[in-house]
């Protein structure tokens, strides 16, 4: 049994205290890493993706948050939000769908997908819904970005309450303008939303941008917002319960918007786009900010992967096994090997050309995320890339999958062995595997990657700059996600546990490993660093109490749950409004 079961198993998280069980903590680290997950208790059929919104931080520096002497404080916390309160106020109307968790009062808002610092600030993300802040410290909700009447929302559906909102897990925070950029579709049309901090969202429609499936992503340059539609695919009789018939479209359009030309008209002004088509299908993909020869981006593709198709019970795996109902709700994972590209667009021709393509069958297969040096300095020189990979492996690969996709995957084909996940170093320049590092336990699931620049070091009030006196290991190094460590939180039936590698040569295995014993972190998705996290400070948010108008639609009983959580959320965040 390869696959940990302890990935979906509906386990409590605690906080706890981590402890170096292996090697030596390096000097010089800290900060804060950042974690989204689904909450155990609701992981699992039909799509563990759809879990209420929980996170995890993990500080770097020792004996801070409460940790005793030579411990590192593990957090965790689930997102009170509106949807998440309302949901365990009322939890017999709720229901779990494979479009997220439906209920009366409209679509629970997951917010479980991405963290996303901005400053002192800590968003979380999802691609159905408007993205949440929260507190750094206490982790607890603050409020979601924008009044639910300046996003255009599914109003086809019910949603008096929590109205359904497709945006995407990965919006961005634009260094020069110091705000978030993100998208908003509907029903294939695209909008860039601008959100400034406080106060109302702007949107303007993108002319000609059709989104055949979704947004996961949104990535840019220092000029250029960049869209492409994400192999996450939703068939209409997918939203009554019905079967998939066909796969993940193959080739994806990709749409380049100028940002001069969103801040020359006002918001609700149709904005023109450059036009691209790009194969094969892909999920996450990342600009490189100068772009004064092209707008170059590099495409983590996700051929012949389904995270839209999910485990049931009483499947049946690639190899012809029957899959163990513990792992019903786990996503589809590839059935070919990984591919990554890097393209530049030259946005005055309208030519794109392909600068770089990584495909190592035998070495790397199902990648799963990716860590950057996502530091303004950082995106101006870019190095490397650190990827994570799953390996081949038949247990997340059933027969329904393999059917809806006959004519891509030759099943004949398949491995005959499973493959050990893997972290790997990629060069920026070329895509060439730098270094490459494989789990030696077959049941070990890394999750997300991060990158903690050597730039910080722990102080007793803090963190403070390298030209402060902090020592950096690779001096003269440039920055762009060498000069530092990779974080790789491994989920694993033996115990979670956080392994720290030198980013310079993760090939020499981790340098230091933490844990705890008994331990158990099930399924996590993306991460994030933060230099430091202090309290939130009073801003303009919006309040869940200015968004009750829609109550006349809901019974009464409902309609009062919905005021109690207004009142609870107005009296813990006075400061609110």
């Amino acid at each position: 049994m390869p696959l940990p079961r302890s990935v979906l198993a509906p386990i409590d998280p605690q906080d706890r205290d981590l402890a170096v069980v292996q090697g030596t903590m390096p000097a010089g680290i800290g900060g804060e890493i950042i974690i989204s997950a689904p909450h155990a208790s609701t992981l699992g059929p039909p799509h563990a993706f759809f879990g209420a919104g929980m996170t995890y931080r993990l500080s770097l520096q020792p004996e801070t948050f409460g940790a005793p002497a030579g411990t590192y404080a593990w957090r965790q916390a689930w997102i009170d939000s509106p949807s998440a309160r309302l949901q365990h106020k009322r939890p017999e109307v709720f229901t779990a769908t494979m479009l997220g968790v439906q209920s009366p009062y409209g679509l629970v808002n997951a917010a479980n997908t991405a963290p996303l610092p901005w400053g002192d600030r800590l968003f979380m993300t999802w691609d159905v819904g408007r993205p949440v802040e929260i507190d750094p410290v206490s982790l607890q909700y603050l409020g979601d970005v924008g009044h639910r009447d300046q996003w255009k929302v599914f109003d086809f559906m019910p949603g008096p309450v929590l109205p359904m909102v497709t945006s995407t897990a990965h919006p961005v925070i634009d260094h020069d303008r110091d705000c978030l950029w993100t998208v908003n579709t509907y029903l294939g049309a695209l909008e860039i939303v601008r959100y400034d901090g406080e106060g109302a969202i702007r949107r303007w429609p993108i002319a000609d941008a059709v989104i055949p499936q979704s947004v996961h992503t949104i990535t840019q340059t220092r000029d250029w917002l960049v869209v492409g539609d994400c192999a996450f695919k939703v068939e209409p009789q997918v939203m009554f319960g019905g079967e998939r018939t066909e796969p993940a479209n193959a080739t994806a359009p990709i749409y380049l918007i100028r940002k001069a030309d969103l801040d020359a008209v006002p918001a609700g002004t149709e904005v023109p786009c450059k036009t691209y088509e790009l194969a094969p299908e892909m999920n996450h993909y990342y600009a490189q900010w100068e772009d004064r020869d092209g707008v170059v981006v590099v495409f983590e593709h996700t051929e012949n992967a389904d995270i839209a198709m999910a485990t049931r019970v009483g499947d049946v795996d690639a190899w012809g096994r029957e899959v163990d109902p513990g792992l019903a709700g786990l996503y589809g994972f590839a059935m070919t090997p990984t591919k990554t590209s890097m393209h530049r667009f030259d946005p005055e021709t309208g030519i794109r050309y392909e600068l770089a393509m990584m495909y190592e069958p035998e070495r790397f297969h199902t990648r799963q995320l990716s860590a950057f040096d996502w530091s303004y300095e950082g995106w101006l020189n870019p190095q490397a890339m650190h990827s994570v990979y799953h390996g081949f492996r038949p247990e997340a690969i059933n027969q329904r999958m393999l059917d809806v996709y006959a004519d891509r995957v030759d099943r004949g084909l398949l491995p005959t062995e499973e493959m050990h996940s893997s972290l790997a170093t990629h060069s920026w320049d070329g895509l060439q595997t730098i270094s490459e590092h494989t789990f030696s336990d077959i049941g070990d699931l890394p999750t997300s990657p991060i990158f903690v620049p050597t730039n910080f070091a722990p102080t007793n009030s803090g963190l403070r700059a390298s030209g402060s006196g902090a020592k950096t290991r690779h001096a003269g190094d440039e920055p762009g996600g060498l000069n530092g460590w990779v974080v790789v939180p491994v989920m694993s039936d033996h115990g979670f546990r956080v392994e720290i590698f030198d980013a310079i040569n993760v090939g020499a295995g981790p340098v230091c490993t933490l844990a705890s014993p008994q331990h158990a972190v099930p399924f996590v998705l993306h991460s994030a660093w933060m230099p430091s996290v202090v309290p939130s400070q009073s801003l303009d948010r919006l309040r869940f109490s200015e968004e009750l108008d829609g109550l006349g639609a809901l019974s009464d009983d409902l309609a009062e749950a919905a005021r109690e959580v207004a009142r609870e959320l107005d009296e813990r965040v006075p400061m609110l409004g």
